[in-house]
Formats: C-alpha cells, structure tokens, sequence
C-alpha cells in the first residue's frame, strides 16, 4: 500500500537513516544512556494514512503523559526486524491475514508479542461500486457472468502485493470462471484515479479494496463476498510490541490495550490528513482535543510515565 517509504522522525532525537542500495537496509543509532529511560518510547509505522495517523495519535498522547515518544516510517518488513533488534518498540499496523507469514514466526519465537486487534470491522478484498452491486454483482462467483464490462481486469495496487496475488491466484486457478482475467497492477494513487474516473461515468470497475481508507467516504463501495474464502479469515489489524518492551512498560501496554478505534473514526483521520492533506500533527492534535469522551476511555486504568498522575487528568490539564 505505499509507493515510497521515507524516514520520519517527530519530537525526538534522529534515531537513524533509510539508505538505498541492494540490500535496502536500515541503519539505526543507538540511543545514548540519558534516552535509553524507561519513558522513551519509539513508534514504527509503514507509510500507510489510517497507519500512521493512528500511530501519530497514540504518540501525542503518550507525550502527554511525560513519556517521549517518537515515530518512525518504513516497510513493514524493516519495521518488524527493527523490533526484534531492539531498535524499535510499537507497531500498531500489523494487519491479518495477509501479513501473517511474517508477524507468526516471531510471535511463536517470543520476539514479539500481539497485544490487541486495534481497528473493529477492517476490510481487504476486492470492491464495486454501489451501482454495480446493485446490479446484481454480490460476489466474485457473479464476476465471469459480466466480464465483458468489467473488461475482464481487476485493478490492483503495487505488484506483490498480497490483494494481487490473490487476484493472481483465482485467474490462474480459475477460481470463479475467471481464467483469462488480468490484473492491472499500479500505486494506491494511479488505482484510485482509474476508480474516480470510472466511478463519475458510471463504468464497471473491479478494484482492491480496504478500510481503513479515505474511498469509503469519498465512494459508495461494497466489498463481494468471497464463498470460496480466497481471502482467507475476516481482516484485523493489530498493536505489536517488542518482548522486552512489554515486560518493562505495563503503563504503555495498558494503553495499547485500550486503543482499539472504530472504523469510522480511522476512515475520518485518513480522508483529513490523506485526502484533504492536513498535517499530521494537526489530523492527531485536533482530534485529541475535541473527543476527551473516546481518549478518556483509552486512558482509563493508565498513569502518567512518572506513575504519579491518573493519565486522565494529564490529558484533562492538557486541553
């Protein structure tokens, strides 16, 4: 879901470089003595919107608190390999199934622990528009009927991504009648141009969908159902943290825990900062400040990172 990956570091001391090359390996510094304390606190985030305003929002409350928090951007892959090298800490954009080959092997090693599913209702198959489903077209088994509108092309997202290969698999296999399909793979930015255009003239499209992401405001959209379960289990996103981590942090843990955001409020965060392009502390910042309801209750039964302080009434001085 990303085209590039750049570095990002916010409010904290710069931790390290993506540098390119062959091996595309991240390089991270150490922290010094002063900022290896118990309250220093590193987010890693791929550079997905829903990702990493999330991420952002818990970063800002957990400053709030007295720790000091940072957050990192790269491939989920480097991500995973920082926590487990002692580099990074929290990764709350683990998403399942289709990331489950690479988070599993380390849950099971006890590098890395799954602390909660912290999205409700999260999405990844393949969509229509609204009009299409009211059509008649429910599921990928009504698909081969209409191929000829579809143009027999599923529109996909950069190449190896997993919605693609599955979309690979059930034309090669033809699963659904679909042998003979193609699928167009492109960047989340040209996929959701050929879907805005198809959509303001009312052609039949067939796209890699998600939620948490702005098309589900901007587009009415329906997502087929699957009988012959291609993809695999119903999509969860979770908060990862390093084993270490989590046996000296319970505070941030108790959080972490508390942190799961309904769907419809990642939806607003990434159609602010992704589609209206807001700034990232701002998306997170306004946000925190105009829903104490919903931050009250990911704070309850969690302290400031001194312990002295109820982490509600920081947040309440705060505001």
């Amino acid at each position: 879901m990303t085209d590039t990956l750049p570095h990002r570091l916010r409010d904290g001391r710069l931790m390290g470089a993506l540098i390119g090359g062959a091996m595309g390996a991240l390089l991270l510094t150490p922290f010094s003595l002063a900022q290896a304390e118990t309250d220093v606190v590193r987010f890693g985030t791929p550079q997905w919107p829903g990702a990493t305003v999330k991420s952002e929002v818990a970063r800002q409350l957990l400053d709030t608190l007295g720790y000091r928090a940072t957050l990192q951007e790269a491939s989920p892959s480097i991500l995973l390999e920082s926590m487990v090298s002692g580099d990074l800490d929290i990764n709350m954009a683990l998403w399942r199934p289709s990331q489950s080959d690479m988070l599993d092997p380390r849950l099971e090693a006890g590098e890395l622990i799954e602390v909660v599913k912290n999205i409700d209702g999260a999405r990844f198959q393949l969509a229509v528009p609204e009009y299409v489903w009211d059509a008649g077209v429910h599921t990928m088994a009504d698909l081969a009927e209409h191929a000829e509108r579809f143009d027999r092309t599923f529109y996909g997202i950069e190449p190896g991504n997993v919605g693609n290969e599955l979309m690979h698999k059930a034309i090669t296999n033809d699963t659904y009648d679909l042998e003979g399909w193609r699928v167009a793979a492109s960047s989340v930015t040209g996929m959701m141009s050929q879907v805005a255009s198809d959509i303001s003239n009312d052609q039949w499209i067939a796209f890699l969908g998600w939620e948490p992401h702005w098309m589900n405001v901007d587009f009415d959209i329906r997502y087929l159902e699957d009988p012959e379960n291609l993809w695999g289990d119903a999509s969860s996103v979770s908060s990862v943290v390093a084993s270490d981590f989590a046996e000296h942090h319970p505070n941030v843990i108790a959080f972490l825990k508390n942190m799961v955001v309904p769907i419809a409020v990642q939806n607003q965060w990434v159609y602010a900062y992704s589609r209206e392009e807001q700034p990232l502390e701002t998306v997170a910042a306004d946000w925190i400040q105009s829903h104490p309801e919903r931050v009250n209750a990911w704070l309850e039964g969690v302290t400031t990172a001194d312990g002295d302080t109820r982490a509600q009434d920081a947040y309440q001085a705060s505001r």
